[in-house]
């Protein structure tokens, strides 16, 4: 499926002005960074831009600023989660202040998403198959 250009346009665009918080966690997520796990960030997935999204797991991970305490876009929030559910996505929301202030509380929460929906990519397997040794 095609993304429209318009959206394109936007997650580039996010990309380039991203906040403190996402800057913080893509540093840490980046080229395999959380246990051998892809992450791709401002990523397209329908009419939707997500923070962060490894698509192995169907995991995203969106970072929240103050604005999404607002009730308007609380409930904006719950829909959007709603309908990534509905394609098989879940998604993981932390404040950004959170993620600044307890990153490995944050990092810890988003692997055991992981763990539960994909094993990990790097985990060592033993060379030897069953019965053998």
């Amino acid at each position: 499926m095609e993304v429209p250009e318009h959206i394109l346009r936007a997650a580039r665009e996010l990309r380039a002005t991203q906040t403190d918080a996402e800057s913080l966690l893509w540093h840490l997520v980046r080229n395999r960074g959380l246990c051998g796990y892809k992450f791709r960030r401002q990523h397209p997935v329908g009419r939707y831009i997500l923070d962060f999204y490894c698509h192995e797991a169907g995991l995203a991970v969106e970072l929240d600023g103050g604005g999404h305490g607002d009730e308007e876009q609380a409930v904006y929030d719950q829909q959007r989660t709603k309908e990534l559910a509905g394609a098989g996505i879940t998604v993981l929301r932390f404040w950004n202040r959170d993620l600044l202030t307890d990153t490995e509380a944050v990092l810890t929460a988003i692997y055991t998403i992981l763990q539960e929906r994909l094993p990990s990519p790097g985990a060592l397997r033993h060379p030897l198959s069953e019965g053998e040794g």
